[in-house]
């Protein structure tokens, strides 16, 4: 029993380290205070709540996808493209981390957590294709947000270029439209 609960806190320390893995991009963009990967998970998982009913998706398998998508980053750190680091070296790194991390917990549940991180990569479900629109859409918001905070309006406009086109779900599509319209016509006072 000791060696299992050794694991779950091994499982729970590396979790916990999302809270302090900053995201890439808004520390290359020297954003005062950039947010963590575990900041950016919380909130996908939030949005996942508001998965339009019509859709036919499952709601909380979309919120699951999101609470699991990025957890390889609390022992990989969060790669971006800038790194220089291709695409099949980072999923290799991914991959290993999740199979350790997965492998600290009861078998079915480590099954559960590695199978959607799986299935998000793959991209092999409507609802990892929501919760992958849902990550794009999530980095945007937080740029619009930064952009605020900062009172620097469309400073950060590469983040909104990088995912022109990309967006694949309608209702996604229609949160960036609205976002765009607000950021483009901000509010006089």
């Amino acid at each position: 029993m000791s060696g299992d609960f050794s694991k779950m806190i091994e499982f729970m320390t590396l979790i916990g380290q999302l809270k302090r893995v900053q995201r890439t991009g808004w520390v290359r963009s020297n954003i005062t205070r950039p947010e963590s990967v575990a900041d950016h998970m919380y909130r996908m998982a939030i949005l996942a709540f508001l998965v339009d009913p019509a859709s036919g998706l499952d709601k909380d398998r979309c919120i699951k996808l999101a609470l699991v998508h990025d957890m390889a980053e609390s022992m990989v750190g969060d790669i971006a493209p800038s790194d220089g680091i291709s695409k099949e070296e980072k999923h290799k790194k991914e991959e290993a981390a999740m199979g350790y991390i997965s492998s600290l917990v009861e078998s079915s549940v480590g099954r559960e957590i590695y199978c959607l991180w799986k299935e998000y990569e793959d991209q092999s479900s409507a609802e990892a294709a929501y919760v992958k629109d849902l990550d794009k859409f999530e980095m945007i918001l937080q740029a619009y947000e930064y952009e605020q905070l900062e009172d620097k309006p469309k400073c950060l406009e590469e983040f909104f270029a990088s995912t022109k086109g990309k967006f694949q779900t309608d209702q996604v599509k229609q949160w960036v439209e609205s976002l765009e319209s607000v950021r483009s016509n901000p509010k006089t006072s």
